[in-house]
């Protein structure tokens, strides 16, 4: 898959797996009523994207971590046919060691969890 993000200006690897979800954000009162019935309104719909590669270099995972840094930040890529940037923050950001080839140590797999402001 050749997919391009950004996060803080820096393009990322291509990643091998890129799922956005639109979130549906309700207000506070929201609930059923004792007969059941539903009320409450909606108050935004925010981006939750879990993106993933497989097979990075140390380098590359190391772009990632920079990139993907603690607190809030710009994140871009193509959703429904268009660019989306949104201000984000980064959840969880899992790596699993593969081991060293040849003098370059290996990622098998990386992901993180992106959630809009």
């Amino acid at each position: 898959m050749s997919f391009v993000i950004t996060a803080n200006g820096t393009t990322l690897p291509s990643p091998t797996s890129f799922a956005a979800n639109d979130e549906i954000i309700w207000s506070s009162d929201t609930g059923r009523t004792l007969s059941g019935y539903m009320i409450g309104d909606v108050i935004a719909e925010k981006k939750n994207v879990n993106v993933s590669w497989k097979w990075l270099t140390e380098t590359e995972v190391a772009l990632i971590k920079t990139a993907l840094r603690a607190g809030w930040f710009t994140f871009t890529f193509r959703d429904a046919g268009q660019n989306v940037s949104i201000q984000v923050y980064r959840g969880t950001l899992s790596k699993e060691l593969a081991g060293e080839i040849d003098g370059t140590l290996y990622y098998k797999s990386v992901s993180a969890d992106i959630v809009q402001r």
